[in-house]
């Protein structure tokens, strides 16, 4: 197809769909004189998951176009962002990586040999490199390292080292892999700029940057390899796919951070050029769209039901799954998914600690208070409804009427625990926890949780070290394992929520209380 494009024609499908271009003019002088050389990179930590598909079918569009395209696993990346992949993984997980992602392009109809795969440490350990590192350490500072990673890197309080020197090493990838232009997601922007301004300082060209925008998650925030109710796994199956979906922010008439709808034209679109929205013959039958426009405008005037739109996309999403099952079923592929990615669960050792307790397997969520009342047979409890990202709202009892009033906590954000086994009190099944912080004394004070500002309902709350860990579906109570885990939490002398002086956090920052300094969490 390439060869029958001109180079405004190539430029368009190269830049179709992205949010933002850096360097325009640069890639359309390129293109006037040869192919563009293009590099994508990614990091490997948690699993891919099906928003990947998104930078998937940008790169069929460069190779429609005739680009050269370059895939980076970045494997040294993985290890400088605050370790989330130990060292003694990195292997593995660069295996997984180049199987499960040649897997996804095969499942799009992308021909692999048009592709070069690269391994980051394969070139970033050579003296060459170390050098220019160093080079590049001399002139960037803290403050413009820290920048640059700001929405990429995992931001703590007293930050290590390892996070400055990653946004540097990325801009040197761009010299290194010898390419025009590098492609990533919007979030990198600041890397991307940090590159344009240092490169040239060690005598090497300015690239172009092309840069896709944030797909959202199922919950409506930004898809997560952390947060495990936000993302599809490219291995669930097909009952947990429709299972995710069911409970997908896909609101109607909304058509604002619907991650449904964003996978139908970042995905399916630029893949198939057609999408068909499935419907029971007496609502009009099944209808195909051409544009996304059209899908677009008949959602936001509620003409296609989210039940529709869900299940249409259910049955695209488990086309593009079903190759890449397939090829996972092989024993070799199965035993080198469980080594990269341990079971904490299951694997005593790998935290440190005893794993069996490990707090990854509490169902921890940031939810929003609905409505709360007076329970009719107990003035001292509260009957809460809380919406922790499902369709419907959870009922919550609590103890919390003599803490705070009914106005205080009206449309409050707070922290649930949400696999407990559902119990009566006085008569009406509680489905959830509310947790607080509280120092005993006379009187006893109690304070709910607070979860980053920004937050939204169903957001995982996960403690610092076990973000992989998945929550059990339910606890066992004959094994206490709420219990011997609750032990350890604690609020600290900064008012943060800690297990075993870990923090509890989310994907926008830490929870924390509003007064109670080394209160017992629970």
């Amino acid at each position: 197809m390439a060869g029958h494009l001109n180079p405004e024609e190539k430029f368009n499908l190269i830049t179709r769909n992205l949010q933002e271009v850096l360097g325009e003019e640069k890639v359309k002088q390129v293109l006037q004189e040869r192919e563009l050389r293009v590099y994508w990179g990614t990091a490997t930590t948690g699993k891919p998951h099906v928003a990947y598909f998104v930078p998937m079918s940008k790169i069929a569009d460069f190779l429609k176009a005739g680009c050269e395209v370059t895939i980076l696993f970045a494997d040294l990346h993985a290890y400088l962002d605050n370790m989330k992949a130990p060292w003694e993984l990195l292997e593995l997980r660069v295996k997984y990586y180049e199987q499960v992602i040649k897997a996804m392009l095969e499942s799009i109809d992308v021909p692999l040999d048009k592709l070069k795969f690269v391994k980051g440490t394969d070139f970033q350990l050579s003296r060459e490199y170390t050098l220019d590192v160093y080079r590049l350490s001399s002139m960037v500072t803290e403050h413009d390292a820290k920048k640059a990673g700001a929405e990429v890197v995992k931001q703590v309080e007293h930050p290590l080292l390892s996070g400055l020197l990653y946004p540097g090493l990325q801009a040197l990838d761009e010299e290194y892999l010898k390419v025009d232009a590098q492609f990533g997601g919007v979030d990198q922007r600041k890397i991307f700029t940090l590159a344009e301004k240092y490169l040239p300082s060690l005598g090497y060209a300015k690239r172009a940057h092309l840069m896709n925008p944030m797909v959202p998650g199922l919950t409506g925030a930004k898809m997560s390899s952390s947060e495990e109710e936000s993302k599809i796994d490219l291995l669930d199956s097909k009952e947990d796919v429709k299972k995710k979906l069911k409970k997908a922010f896909c609101e109607p008439g909304n058509i604002q951070n619907n991650g449904v709808l964003s996978f139908v034209k970042y995905v399916l679109f630029p893949l198939h050029g057609d999408f068909c929205v499935k419907r029971d013959p007496k609502w009009g039958g099944d209808k195909v769209y051409t544009e996304f426009e059209e899908v677009e405008k008949d959602f936001a005037a509620e003409l296609i039901h989210p039940g529709d739109l869900k299940a249409s996309v259910e049955v695209a999403l488990n086309k593009l799954l079903d190759p890449i099952r397939k090829k996972f079923e092989t024993p070799e592929l199965r035993k080198l998914t469980n080594s990269a990615y341990p079971d904490p669960s299951k694997n005593r050792g790998l935290g440190g600690d005893d794993d069996e307790l490990a707090p990854s397997r509490l169902d921890i969520r940031v939810g929003k208070v609905v409505s709360v009342e007076k329970h009719p047979a107990a003035d001292s409890l509260y009957l809460e409804k809380i919406d922790v990202g499902e369709p419907e709202p959870r009922t919550v009892v609590s103890g919390l009427a003599a803490y705070v009033t009914q106005e205080e906590l009206q449309d409050r954000m707070v922290l649930a625990l949400c696999n407990l086994k559902p119990q009566k009190l006085r008569g009406i099944e509680s489905q959830a926890m509310l947790l607080c912080a509280s120092i005993e004394g006379e009187p006893r004070r109690v304070e709910p949780l607070d979860p980053p500002e920004g937050s939204s309902p169903g957001e995982r709350v996960f403690v610092e070290g076990y973000e992989t860990g998945k929550p059990d579906d339910r606890l066992n109570p004959k094994k206490k394992v709420w219990e011997k885990l609750q032990v350890d939490l604690k609020a600290s002398d900064e008012c943060v929520a800690q297990w075993k002086d870990k923090r509890l956090l989310t994907k926008l920052g830490q929870i924390t209380c509003k007064t109670l300094k080394g209160g017992n969490i629970s």
